[in-house]
């Protein structure tokens, strides 16, 4: 771990929980959520493959597979570019430049960014709200992490689509309301859903977030996985929710 990097007085650095690893956060901007642990422990990446995560923010998703799997390289395209700049800093904080990259790009854009079929998996954590929802400002980081301001739904599965290998695998975490759009713009895409789990914060609730698996050019068959129930009634973490934040990752 680099001591050299700077922190700025408005930011702080956060335990990751993984290897030692750390993260730079300005709390006036956006900070990262539960739902990029998730998808980080949801997302299977194998030994030597190549990983893109579309929208990273402050490079979470990218840092934490780096952590979890054993993939080989880890690339984060951002569009804001303070977002990006903190990123890079985290990179090197926990001495990842190697195995991490972090790009300033339009998700848009990426055909113009990166060959056809380059990537062996792709994440995402988009902006969950879509048009309308009363936004103070649409230029703050924060709408613009939560709402389809700068890019769509539509947006990121055509970019995925564009980047992924054939056989390549799709992540993304999201609202249980947009389901169906999402999985109508998969198929649209042919990035067949092959997985989905549901995010229930006590076994009596509704689901708040869904996990969806996609395989490029997969045959047609998903399969609905048990529900992960975050806390206990006794309002503390589930065994599985406690070690998905806490524990080893994935071997």
């Amino acid at each position: 771990m680099r001591t050299d990097i700077k922190i700025n007085d408005y930011e702080r650095v956060d335990d990751l929980h993984r290897d030692g690893y750390q993260i730079i956060q300005d709390p006036s901007r956006f900070c990262f959520g539960v739902d990029a642990v998730l998808l980080s422990s949801f997302a299977r990446v194998k030994k030597g493959e190549c990983v893109l995560d579309l929208g990273t923010g402050t490079g979470i998703i990218p840092i934490l597979l780096a952590a979890k799997t054993k993939g080989q390289q880890f690339t984060g395209l951002e569009i804001q570019e303070e977002s990006v700049e903190m990123a890079l800093r985290s990179v090197a904080l926990n001495e990842l430049e190697e195995q991490v990259s972090i790009l300033h790009g339009d998700i848009k854009e990426v055909a113009t960014l990166f060959h056809k079929q380059t990537f062996d998996v792709v994440t995402s954590n988009p902006p969950y709200m879509n048009e309308g929802g009363g936004l103070v400002n649409p230029h703050s980081a924060k709408a613009i992490a939560r709402h389809e301001i700068l890019c769509s739904l539509e947006d990121i599965v055509a970019a995925a689509d564009k980047v992924l290998n054939k056989g390549g695998r799709f992540y993304m975490i999201h609202r249980p309301h947009r389901l169906t759009d999402i999985l109508v713009l998969m198929r649209q895409y042919k990035l067949e859903p092959k997985r989905l789990r549901f995010i229930h914060p006590f076994q009596d609730k509704a689901p708040t977030m869904v996990l969806v698996e996609g395989i490029k050019g997969g045959n047609p068959m998903v399969k609905v996985e048990p529900p992960l129930i975050i806390y206990s009634e006794a309002g503390k973490y589930t065994q599985e929710a406690f070690d998905i934040y806490y524990g080893e990752g994935q071997a």
